[in-house]
């Protein structure tokens, strides 16, 4: 996978998390460093780590189904992507209270179910799975930082915005995949 189409597919899947951010955002009173910097770490760690477990679980399958590779990582993002258009619809803050970790980390895990599909996509693809994991954790954690920051200014239409942009980048990079092998290889 190249440098542009991780960096694409780092954003579509930060969207779930920089909703969730602005939700957090707008429910607080606050919007102290420490806490923009919580919510980041939080968001970033898990949308990192995800990913490694699905790519783990992935490679034990990954030469059984070989030849229809690039279908599984076409209609794992298709379902994520139409699943995030369809929630950008009904969208709203159903945010706890509080930075303490176990918030936090429900949070994080919430916001990053999808990533963890993705990855088993991603054992699929020749990639690099460190850098692969790390760079959609930096973008996951400077989004949510910044959908926190700007919760409180820009409201739920942000997050119906960011939903939608999620889905549509995941379908976009699914079909590119898929595109990829089959008329490209």
């Amino acid at each position: 996978m190249d440098t542009a189409s991780l960096l694409i597919l780092s954003v579509g899947l930060a969207m779930d998390a920089f909703a969730a951010s602005i939700c957090k955002g707008l429910s607080e009173k606050t919007h102290s460093i420490k806490n923009s910097l919580s919510v980041g770490f939080c968001f970033g760690f898990f949308q990192a780590f995800m990913p490694v477990i699905g790519f783990l679980l992935g490679r034990r399958f990954a030469e059984a189904i070989r030849a229809i590779d690039h279908w599984i990582a076409f209609f794992l993002l298709l379902i994520l992507g139409l699943e995030m258009i369809k929630a950008s619809r009904n969208a709203y803050c159903e945010v706890n209270h509080g930075f303490d970790f176990l918030s936090l980390s429900k949070m994080g895990v919430a916001t990053s179910i999808d990533a963890l599909a993705v990855g088993v996509g991603l054992a699929f693809l020749n990639i690099d799975i460190v850098k692969s994991a790390s760079t959609i954790g930096i973008v996951t954690a400077l989004l949510s930082v910044i959908g926190f920051k700007i919760g409180s200014k820009l409201g739920m239409k942000s997050k119906q915005i960011a939903e939608l942009a999620g889905g549509i980048i995941l379908i976009g990079l699914g079909a590119k995949i898929l595109i990829e092998h089959l008329f490209l290889q």
